[in-house]
């Protein structure tokens, strides 16, 4: 038998309550909400198909997005990323802004449709503003910006009638609407910084230190940059730009097994913040 002090610490051990298992660690949490956003049933399967050539949950995790965040989404063109931040801002209490050139939700609006719970969070508004009545993100409200390939567009005055480059406006704008300390997340075709200037405005690749430059003059700071989305054999080089490789496949078939075989772009991952001042 033990002693009798060990005795009576055994059976005082023993009365206590089993414990509840411990949280896991936030970022571990973070990780598995993401990975389970991206698992949804609710993803559209060709969409699903492109996560080799995107990595969500690697982006979004680069990016710092919490579940609980308010998120603006930038001209999310048919949902592939508003597909994922849906259901994972769903989970944690968070709020979905998408932007878009006329505020509405455009081919969203069928998702929405389709998952009413899902997007219940799930807003509108408009971006980049060139007409004071239009409704937009209200300034200092987001925790995060999310951008995929659309720089370029504003290079390149896209959707604009008179092709004028509104990228420095659209970077201040994303200034205004982020709280300080808010993260911008930047993901688009990477241009190789010794072309030429004009190829950013025809091709759809824009060069990192393009973008560095467009969000440092509107106030951002960049605090990481990620080869989460490289592709080295993407030269950026091509007869239809950008578009010649997956998804557009601009030149249809010709060549097409060539291009299918480098896969999509070579893509910058840049992180930046609004100081806190």
């Amino acid at each position: 038998m033990p002693p009798r002090p060990l005795l009576g610490l055994l059976m005082a051990a023993a009365a206590l309550p089993a414990c509840a298992p411990a949280p896991p660690p936030p970022a571990l949490a973070t990780h598995a909400a993401l990975e389970a956003a991206v698992a949804a049933p609710s993803r559209t399967p060709a969409n699903v198909a492109r996560d080799r050539y995107r990595h969500p949950v690697e982006t979004l995790a680069f990016f710092g997005v919490r579940p609980s965040d308010t998120v603006v989404e930038l001209w999310p063109g048919g949902g592939w990323y508003t597909e994922i931040l849906a259901p994972y801002l769903a989970s944690g209490g968070g709020r979905l802004i998408l932007a878009t050139l006329d505020g509405q939700l455009g081919g969203v609006a069928k998702l929405r449709d389709a998952h009413p719970a899902l997007y219940a969070h799930v807003t509108a508004a408009t971006f980049p503003v060139f007409d004071a009545s239009a409704t937009r993100v209200p300034a200092g409200t987001a925790d995060v910006v999310l951008t995929f390939r659309n720089v370029h567009n504003w290079r390149m005055g896209y959707r604009r009638d008179d092709k004028q480059d509104y990228s420095a406006q659209a970077f201040r704008e994303i200034y205004a609407m982020l709280k300080p300390g808010g993260t911008l997340g930047v993901v688009d075709h990477r241009l190789p910084e010794n072309a030429s200037e004009e190829r950013e405005r025809t091709s759809g690749y824009i060069k990192t230190s393009t973008v560095r430059r467009l969000a440092e003059a509107a106030g951002f700071r960049l605090v990481a940059s990620s080869e989460i989305n490289a592709n080295p054999k993407d030269s950026a080089d091509w007869p239809g730009g950008v578009w010649t490789l997956p998804p557009s496949l601009q030149l249809k078939d010709k060549d097409r097994e060539k291009y299918l075989a480098i896969g999509e772009s070579d893509r910058m991952t840049l992180k930046f913040v609004k100081p806190r001042r």
